[in-house]
């Protein structure tokens, strides 16, 4: 495979391996692009220069000038004569505009002519939304494919900046990552905390799925009775669990008139990195008495979620077959038939169609 080619599920849909493309990907909180400021970015192996202009435009690059292979991102922002804000490479002040095209190469003189404007980096479309910056990653190596839909958007973000904010790499490919925060049995034994639930308190469960834009949810219940840690939000809080592709998940709680929502996103850095970013909006109270103790249990299930992966990985490199059983493990194939069928309708043209089906999964945990 040559350098620099993103491997894609088109071409490769083994588990474990490869991404989807032509999707939608989280890349950044929009409050962390600062006007002014350039920054690189890993997704899908491919570096990235996110940035934020002078005048607040979002821009979004392959982070590597063409000329002698520097980090764009090293450089800074410029303002032309015509007053658009250009990205300068920091070795030779080589200058990018927000749609790739090179607008200057400082070293020519007046007889050298040069069309420079044929000289283009890769761009990447970008949008915020929510207070989020996605990038559209597009199975053109080009660049040149266009988003179809705009980004995802979110139930209950409410009271204005995120409650709590929490980042964590996991050394797994996105695949591993996504059906092990999925995965609805493994709490007694990986998350075993007084406030929480321990392995002695399991008991049958029955939850009901239906399919959601490119994913699926259990709809909105009461949470499990040996889940204590809700008990902190006092009423009668009802629930709703979300997951859509390429690794969006999210927890919407709502009690009476108030609401928090705990959204997971899951970046691939490349093969075996996998960004987690977790982020929690609310109005509810408690978020303000509470604050400091629910920041500490969110940043625990994280590690210890984290921890297991790295244990995981000990198995993993002999390349193992991995047995499902139903119904724990349902999500996890519903998770594989998404990607199948979003990587088949790309490839044919047609819309996609959510291959999941209602259904009521039992399990213990």
């Amino acid at each position: 495979m040559p350098d620099g080619e993103t491997k894609t599920a088109r071409t490769d849909a083994k588990f474990g391996q490869g991404f989807l493309t032509d999707i939608w990907y989280f890349a950044a909180l929009a409050a962390d692009l600062k006007p002014g400021k350039l920054a690189r970015h890993e997704i899908l192996g491919e570096p990235v220069l996110l940035g934020r202009s002078n005048a607040g435009q979002l821009i979004a690059l392959r982070d590597i000038c063409p000329h002698r292979a520097a980090p764009l991102s090293a450089g800074r922002f410029h303002r032309e004569a015509s007053g658009a804000e250009t990205v300068e490479c920091p070795y030779h002040g080589w200058r990018f505009g927000a749609d790739g095209a090179c607008a200057a190469i400082p070293s020519l003189v007046g007889d050298q002519a040069m069309d420079v404007g044929r000289i283009r980096v890769r761009r990447y479309p970008v949008a915020e939304s929510q207070g989020l910056v996605f990038v559209w990653i597009s199975s053109d190596p080009r660049g040149q494919g266009e988003p179809t839909e705009p980004p995802p958007v979110f139930p209950g973000v409410v009271g204005g900046a995120p409650k709590l904010v929490d980042r964590m790499d996991f050394d797994a490919h996105v695949d591993h990552a996504v059906v092990g925060l999925m995965d609805p049995a493994h709490g007694p034994y990986v998350h075993q905390q007084w406030w929480w639930r321990s392995a002695k308190s399991q008991h049958e469960k029955a939850k009901r799925f239906e399919p959601r834009e490119a994913g699926f949810a259990m709809v909105r219940h009461e949470p499990s009775k040996n889940s204590r840690a809700y008990a902190i939000l006092g009423g009668e809080p009802l629930t709703e669990i979300t997951f859509r592709i390429p690794g969006l998940r999210w927890e919407h709680v709502t009690v009476g008139r108030r609401q928090v929502l705990s959204l997971t996103c899951l970046t691939p850095v490349n093969q075996t990195k996998t960004r987690i970013t977790q982020i929690v909006w609310s109005d509810h109270p408690a978020f303000l008495l509470l604050k400091p103790f629910i920041a500490a249990g969110a940043r625990a299930f994280l590690r210890q979620d984290g921890e297991m992966v790295n244990l995981q990985n000990q198995g993993l490199k002999y390349d193992p077959a991995l047995l499902w059983v139903d119904d724990a493990d349902r999500q996890a194939k519903w998770y594989q038939q998404l990607k199948r069928e979003w990587t088949a309708s790309r490839r044919e043209g047609r819309p996609f169609v959510n291959p999941v089906e209602p259904a009521t999964l039992r399990w213990r945990s």
